[in-house]
C-alpha cells in the first residue's frame, strides 16, 4: 500500500470517528479503516495529526465577500500537497451575521461550499466560530458594542442564532471536524475569569447539543497560561477534550532567553505542553498546538524549516497530539498588515511550496497516525501566581529538566 493510500485511510477513519462519536460513544466497524476493530473517539486524540490555520493566497479572508472558489479549490490542492489533513478555517463574524436577526444564508452557502471543496481533497475542517480577532485587526459585529460580551442576555440571544443557523449547515458534512470558539476570543473581549469559565461552559454545552459528537475547543492564546485573563488555566484544561494551545515563540517573549535555533525559541511547544497539564493536574490531558510558526521578520528565512523540525520533534517527544501550522500560505503585500504576518506560510501566494512546506510534509508522513507517547514521570506544580515572569521561569526550568533527562 502506497502512502497515498495509507493517508487517505487514515483521514477517511479519523473524520468518521470524530462526526460519530466526539462525546465518547462507542465506535463500530469504520468504513475505509484497515480493521473491523473499535476505537474510542479519545484514542482518537491520541494520534498524530497535521494540518494548517488557512490564509487565503489570493484574497486573505476578504474572500468571504468576493467568493472565487476556483482559488479556493487551488489553495486547498497544495494544503493537501503537503500532507495536511485538516485546516482551521476563520468565520468572520460580522460578515456572517451583519445584524442582531440576521445570518447571512449567501455567506452560509460560501462556507458549505468551502467544506465541499475541502472533503474532495480528504481535508478536516474546524470552524472558528466567534471571530473577532484576527491577524492584529478586530472585526467586532456592529451592535451591543455597550453590552457586556460574556454575560448579556442580548449578546446570548445574538451568539445562539448565529451559532444555530451554522450549525444547520455544518452537521451535514462528515468533514466537519468541529467548533473553535473563536479566534483568541480573549483579544477581543475579556471579563473575569468566573465570568469567562461559565460562559465557556454553557457555548460548549450549546455545541454539543446542536452537533453533539464533534469537538469543541476554545483557541485563546498564550495569555491565560501566563497571566490572569477571562478564562481559568483550570477551566481551559477540564473543559476540553484536547486543550489547544497558541504557541508563538515571538509573541511569549522567547527571544528575551535565546536566539531563534536556542532551546526557549524551539522547545516552547513541548514546554507549553508541560504547563498546561500542570495546571489541570492532568499529565495524560492530549494537547493540540493549534497555532504555532515563525517567519523571516524573526529570523533568516533559511532557519524557519530547522526551527520547524526541531519545534514539532520537540513537541513529539513532549506528548502533543496535534500540529496545526501558522499558516497555509503567505499573506499577498497589497495588503496592510504587520510585518510579521505576510511570510508565515507554507506555500507562496503563488502557490509555490516552500521549502518548510517540503519540510512539513516530510515531518507529518514521518508521524501522521501514529500513537502519542506522554512522558512518563511528575509535573512540577504549576506557578503560584501567574505574570509572564513567573510563567517564563517555570517554563525554562522545565527545558533544562527534560533535556538533561534526554541526554
Amino acid at each position: 500500500m502506497n502512502k497515498d493510500t495509507t493517508r487517505r485511510d487514515f483521514l477517511k477513519t479519523s473524520s468518521l470517528a470524530l462526526a460519530a462519536g466526539a462525546a465518547g460513544t462507542f465506535l463500530g466497524n469504520l468504513p475505509g479503516s484497515a480493521s473491523a476493530s473499535s476505537t474510542s473517539p479519545d484514542d482518537r486524540l491520541m494520534r498524530h495529526r497535521f494540518g494548517v490555520n488557512y490564509v487565503p493566497s489570493k484574497n486573505w479572508y476578504f474572500c468571504w465577500n468576493d467568493w472565487k472558489p476556483m482559488e479556493i479549490a487551488r489553495d486547498f490542492d497544495h494544503i493537501a500537497e503537503i500532507g495536511a489533513d485538516h485546516v482551521r478555517i476563520m468565520v468572520l463574524w460580522p460578515w456572517f451575521q451583519p445584524n442582531p436577526a440576521l445570518v447571512s444564508s449567501a455567506h452560509l452557502d460560501r462556507l458549505e461550499n468551502l467544506l465541499h471543496i475541502a472533503a474532495e481533497r480528504n481535508l478536516d475542517v474546524l470552524v472558528t466560530l466567534y471571530t473577532g480577532w484576527l491577524s492584529g485587526f478586530h472585526f467586532n459585529p456592529p451592535y451591543l458594542e455597550k453590552e457586556p460580551f460574556y454575560t448579556s442576555h442580548k449578546w446570548r440571544t445574538v451568539q445562539e442564532l448565529y451559532l444555530s443557523e451554522v450549525s444547520k449547515r455544518m452537521i451535514r458534512h462528515h468533514n466537519f471536524l468541529g467548533y473553535d470558539i473563536g479566534n483568541e476570543i480573549n483579544d477581543n473581549w475579556s471579563c473575569p475569569t468566573d465570568e469567562g469559565d461559565a460562559w465557556m461552559k454553557g457555548i460548549f454545552s450549546k455545541m454539543d447539543s446542536l452537533c453533539q459528537g464533534h469537538l469543541f475547543v476554545n483557541g485563546v492564546d498564550q495569555r491565560p497560561w501566563f497571566q490572569v485573563d477571562t478564562f481559568s488555566p483550570q477551566a481551559l484544561v477540564a473543559m476540553q477534550k484536547i486543550v489547544t494551545l497558541h504557541c508563538w515563540p515571538f509573541w511569549t517573549g522567547a527571544k528575551k532567553y535565546g536566539g531563534h535555533l536556542d532551546t526557549p525559541y524551539t522547545q516552547l511547544p513541548r514546554a507549553m505542553a508541560a504547563l498546561v497539564r500542570s495546571y489541570g493536574k492532568a499529565p495524560r490531558k492530549p494537547i493540540w498546538m493549534e497555532e504555532f510558526g515563525v517567519c523571516s521578520a524573526e529570523m533568516p528565512e533559511t532557519d524557519v524549516p530547522k526551527w520547524m523540525e526541531m519545534a514539532i520533534t520537540g513537541g513529539v517527544k513532549g506528548g502533543i497530539s496535534w500540529f496545526t501550522w501558522w499558516a497555509s500560505h503567505d499573506v499577498d503585500r497589497r495588503f496592510e498588515f504587520n510585518e510579521f504576518e505576510y511570510t508565515l506560510g507554507l506555500i507562496t501566494v503563488e502557490n509555490k511550496i516552500k521549502e518548510q512546506g517540503r519540510m512539513f510534509k516530510r515531518l507529518a508522513d514521518t508521524y501522521r497516525g501514529t500513537t502519542v507517547v506522554i512522558p512518563d514521570g511528575d509535573l512540577p506544580d504549576h506557578p503560584k501566581e501567574r505574570t509572564n515572569e513567573t510563567a517564563w521561569k517555570w517554563l525554562l526550568d522545565y527545558m533544562d529538566f527534560t533535556l538533561k533527562a534526554n541526554r
